[in-house]
């Protein structure tokens, strides 16, 4: 018998909790049983500092705290208030000029430029392509609205970026679909840490534009994490390669205030997209307010506010950067402590260049994480392996975990 009794369940695979928050409330169960220093949460996509307190810029924070009513009050325009989007647009490009017609959407974070850029450059039915480690999320929003996930193997052997099983996927789905979505999530990829460079987007350009033009393709980079990649003008080196790509590819960033800005509950993000045409710019500013209205109708308004306040004054902009240098070396000195100590114990991570995850190959994830937990140690499964989020464990703790979830695996062995 079916487990839902009025609920359509339409193909989907709806769980009884979200895995990620559902490990997350065990382990604050088990502070409360246990104390504090008894527990290690490594589940948390958000900045906490080496006490496990929430991580905030005091210079958004007082931006925020000083917002006109009418600035977080009233209703924002559907596709976000121009002063926001133009902020958007200079935050997400960094000094990057673009060459060709750009046009932005406003979205709440990230997840909502995903999910409109699915709706409205797949067909029903059609599967998206990302690589095999991947933030699932991917897979819920694809199965909301009738479409699937394939993936393609992220690295070769020798741990570089796979371009072969990435133009083999290209070519076998575009043999069966007319249209495609790719999902690329760089820099400072979720799960693994990984920064495609510069000539891997030269590979993938010449992947796409290899493909036939009669098929549709829309190139999402899912770059939520740049700002905490490393220096912000290196790691948009590649964005002038996204405008090499001919008219039946089109490039959209998903950009999120959530991490940049420490906004995570503002739920403040934009879509962004560099099209070859002005005709295709202003068709994806038209269909995505769209798709924005049938789904969540219109965005925050404080976040928006906060942003374009944040860019209409340089001195604040640049306390901004400031800031978020400081947290961001401080997150790059956790990876790398996580990454030394994982040598040192014989522990096998994924290639790791920076950002908020480590990620580490098994082939028992649930097991290990389960194993794991009973030890006060809670890391999320993935299909391939589990995930370490860095960003909410102290630099001590990076230290310590590689050997004990080392030295649990070997006990499954």
């Amino acid at each position: 018998m079916s487990e839902f009794k009025m609920a359509v369940q339409r193909g989907r695979k709806i769980p009884k909790e979200d895995k990620i928050f559902g490990i997350s409330r065990r382990a604050n169960e088990m502070i409360a049983e246990k104390g504090k220093d008894a527990v290690i949460n490594a589940t948390i996509g958000a900045l906490l500092d080496d006490d496990g307190n929430l991580m905030v810029l005091s210079s958004v924070d007082k931006t925020f705290k000083a917002l006109k009513p009418d600035e977080y009050a009233a209703y924002a325009p559907i596709g976000g208030t121009p002063a926001f989007k133009a902020a958007a647009i200079k935050a997400a490009l960094g000094k990057y000029q673009p060459k060709g017609y750009v046009q932005a959407v406003a979205t709440p974070g990230g997840t909502g430029a995903i999910k409109n850029t699915i709706a409205n450059y797949s067909e029903e039915g059609d599967n998206v392509l990302t690589a095999d480690w991947f933030w699932s999320p991917y897979g819920t929003i694809t199965s909301e609205i009738g479409r699937g996930v394939e993936t393609y193997e992220f690295f070769t052997e020798d741990r570089k970026y796979n371009i072969a099983s990435f133009k083999a996927k290209v070519d076998d789905m575009l043999a069966r679909q007319d249209r495609l979505v790719v999902i690329i999530n760089t820099p400072a990829h979720n799960p693994t840490g990984y920064a495609l460079t510069t000539e891997d987007w030269t590979g993938v350009k010449d992947v796409l534009a290899a493909a036939p033009a009669d098929k549709k393709i829309a190139l999402l980079v899912d770059a939520a994490y740049i700002d905490f990649a490393g220096d912000e003008d290196k790691y948009r080196e590649f964005l002038p390669v996204l405008e090499e790509l001919p008219e039946n590819v089109l490039p959209v960033i998903a950009y999120s205030m959530s991490k940049t800005f420490t906004l995570y509950g503002a739920r403040t993000g934009a879509m962004i997209c560099l099209a070859p045409t002005e005709e295709i710019a202003e068709e994806f500013r038209r269909v995505n307010e769209f798709s924005s209205r049938a789904s969540w109708s219109n965005c925050s308004r404080a976040g928006q506010s906060i942003i374009a306040n944040i860019y209409a004054d340089e001195a604040l902009k640049a306390k901004v950067s400031e800031e978020r240098k400081e947290i961001r070396d401080m997150l790059l000195r956790r990876g790398k402590a996580f990454e030394e100590e994982a040598n040192k114990a014989g522990l096998e991570i994924v290639p790791f260049d920076a950002g908020f995850f480590v990620s580490i190959p098994c082939d028992n994830p649930d097991e290990l994480s389960a194993a794991l937990e009973k030890e006060g140690m809670f890391l999320v499964p993935l299909a391939k392996g589990v995930r370490v989020s860095v960003a909410s464990v102290s630099e001590a703790n990076c230290r310590i975990l590689p050997a004990k979830i080392k030295a649990v695996m070997d006990e499954l062995k």
